[in-house]
């Protein structure tokens, strides 16, 4: 009864459950630098992915969406039944100035549980796989080298992989910046899932915890 318990607690926190839509949802984007760079992450839930990354010195914005898959402009609830291929991923757009691509992405990969292939914490399947879509040879050589960095740390278990170039399809507007419009809402989930919990187990000092 307690597992069930548990269980049913999980799944109505899961990332992506809520039907909540608010007013400012379709919020205008923070002005870009002209020199603005972009990357592109998968980082299981995209609520969680979107605020950690918001969070690094240098980024300045961060989408909702999908990533790597075979359909066209998916919908949430495509992506979730299946079959299409894709991961919920962020699109970084970032100041090269304040922060390089391969400082970046080691940031990111401190935001994630690289060595979990089933999904990120509460939120299993594959939609919640974790990826780094390397959008040219420079950022694939930089992921490379913080993967390989990684994998050094956490002895050879880092499954994370870097792919290549991807098309990326924004998410529906509730998904944008969901953690900072519903921030009761979040934490219960983040908590409920152990996110930061974990980080601190897989990488100590190192994590990018928020809790």
């Amino acid at each position: 009864m307690i597992r069930k318990l548990l269980l049913a607690v999980l799944l109505l926190a899961a990332c992506g459950q809520s039907s909540s839509d608010s007013a400012d949802a379709a919020q205008r984007r923070p002005a870009r630098p002209a020199n603005a760079q972009i990357a592109l992450f998968a980082g299981g839930c995209f609520w969680s992915a979107e605020r950690d990354v918001e969070a690094i010195p240098g980024v300045v914005d961060a989408v909702s969406g999908f990533a790597g898959g075979t359909v066209r402009n998916p919908s949430y609830e495509q992506v979730v039944r299946g079959g299409t291929g894709h991961v919920e991923s962020i699109q970084v757009i970032y100041d090269p100035a304040r922060i390089s691509y391969a400082q970046l992405v080691r940031r990111f990969l401190r935001t994630i549980d690289p060595t979990d292939s089933g999904g990120q914490y509460c939120d299993r399947g594959d939609n919640y796989h974790t990826a780094i879509f390397a959008l040219n040879a420079a950022q694939r050589r930089d992921a490379l080298a913080a993967v390989a960095e990684a994998n050094r740390i956490l002895r050879g278990r880092v499954v994370t992989p870097v792919r290549g170039p991807s098309a990326f399809y924004p998410a529906e507007a509730y998904h944008q910046d969901y953690a900072r419009r519903n921030p009761e809402a979040y934490a219960r989930y983040r908590q409920g899932c152990g996110k930061d919990a974990r980080l601190r187990e897989i990488w100590g000092a190192q994590a990018a915890v928020h809790a």
